[in-house]
């Protein structure tokens, strides 16, 4: 009896959940690896750094998801290189053979040319990060009211945010609506007229690769929460404490969470010429990697370069499990020697959320924005969560908060991890000060 074929799937996001699904019953051997035992839903992480959900909401554990497929596996492990000539996956745990290899390892934070700094930045690109912005928020308004404290009250309070994309729009919205409808009660003798929320956008538009209405609305919407947003201002310097702006315009704050761009996690071992900008790699209409015919990428990290999509497609969930479905069955077409039929993305619409009641949304052909708009974006981040508990629990949750207005602020929760990374924060900030 003949071997099926062993197909290696690295990352466990949406584009390789998706893909890992349509191998069910199909005569392959699905290996799928990840550093974490989770797949995490990453539009609402900026809700577990606010306190809005906890990490068990939007995090759903790998090997559940694939309890029932039989022909699916998963390890836990950290990938280091790939071997081409030998067909191996080098980890953590040993050298892992492949007969089809694909590349679905997401994308991280792209600092430019704050690399030097990024030490003394808050992220929010996994749940350790925003349980680490979390942390840092909630003691900061601790310490505010604390009579040792060693920093002057603005600088402990102001919270900067570089980046008008989705992301920066959705937690400045949840921090405003924080400081204006729960920090009071939770804090009630804090002076939050001492508190500043500024967002920072090198552009003149928030929102840019949505529409012209969208910008203008998620700008209002921002404005009446009291955001304080600056449009082409780029962020020159941070030393820990004090943001300089190009045109030498100083913001004090100790809180500075990078939302600014992303590129392309990329694993070590493929050729220079497939590395495209945004540190992305190149492939073809079948997400094939240029120039190898069992090598594959999809998601965040493949860029499929054409006169429609000069720099690949968005970096989007919606994109990555689209791929994710068309290469599992293009790869058993393979398999069969049977043609693949080439990849094509349909933008069924794209979407954003500043605060309760307020969102916009593009569809193709319709655009709209405010309540109805907010409650579509609910409803759909709702049931494209993994798991039947974690949409029920969310939608209670949401509920709640919606009916009260009020939401926790969430427990300082000192897991080792997430305590080294704030020390390591506060640490290169002391280094900063002047002796």
């Amino acid at each position: 009896m003949s071997k099926n074929p062993k197909v290696v799937i690295i990352g466990a996001g949406f584009g390789g959940v998706q893909l890992a699904k349509k191998f069910h019953k199909k005569p392959v051997e699905v290996l799928l690896i990840d550093r974490n035992n989770y797949h995490n839903f990453q539009p609402l992480m900026y809700q577990v750094a606010t306190g809005g959900l906890e990490p068990a909401s939007i995090a759903y554990p790998v090997r559940r998801i694939f309890r029932k497929y039989n022909n699916v596996s998963f390890r836990m492990a950290e990938v280091l290189s790939i071997n081409i000539i030998n067909k191996q996956v080098v980890t953590s745990i040993g050298e892992i053979d492949y007969d089809y290899l694909v590349i679905a390892s997401g994308s991280e934070n792209n600092f430019y040319n704050f690399e030097s700094v990024k030490e003394k930045l808050f992220t929010l690109k996994s749940v350790p990060d925003a349980l680490t912005l979390r942390n840092g928020i909630f003691r900061n308004l601790e310490q505010a009211l604390a009579l040792n404290r060693k920093e002057p009250l603005h600088e402990i309070m102001n919270i900067a945010i570089v980046g008008g994309g989705p992301a920066g729009l959705e937690l400045a919205g949840a921090l405003a609506e924080m400081k204006r409808f729960v920090i009071p009660k939770e804090f009630p003798e804090l002076e939050l007229d001492k508190m500043s929320i500024n967002l920072y956008e090198s552009n003149g538009l928030l929102l840019k690769a949505m529409s012209a209405e969208a910008s203008k609305k998620s700008y209002e919407y921002l404005k009446d929460l009291g955001v304080n947003i600056f449009l082409n201002s780029r962020v020159k310097t941070y030393d820990g404490d004090i943001i300089t702006l190009e045109d030498g315009s100083e913001f004090s704050t100790n809180t500075v969470i990078w939302t600014a761009g992303v590129k392309g996690s990329v694993i070590k071992g493929l050729p220079d010429d497939v590395i495209l900008s945004g540190n992305r790699i190149a492939v073809n209409e079948f997400n094939q990697i240029s120039g190898f015919d069992n090598l594959f990428a999809i998601g965040d990290v493949a860029a499929c370069v054409t006169p429609n999509d000069p720099r690949g497609l968005p970096m989007m969930a919606p994109v990555a499990k689209h791929q994710g479905k068309t290469l599992g069955k293009n790869i058993l077409k393979k398999i069969k020697n049977l043609p693949m039929e080439p990849f094509e993305y349909h933008n069924r619409g794209v979407m954003a959320t500043i605060g309760r009641n307020r969102a916009v949304v593009d569809l193709p052909h319709y655009q709209f924005q405010g309540v109805f708009a907010w409650f579509v974006w609910m409803f759909i981040h709702i049931f494209s969560l993994v798991g039947f508990r974690n949409k029920v629990v969310t939608l209670i949750e949401w509920a709640a908060n919606y009916l009260n207005y009020d939401r926790p602020l969430g427990l300082i929760l000192n897991s080792a991890e997430v305590e080294a990374r704030i020390s390591k924060i506060e640490k290169t900030k002391e280094k900063a000060q002047p002796s």
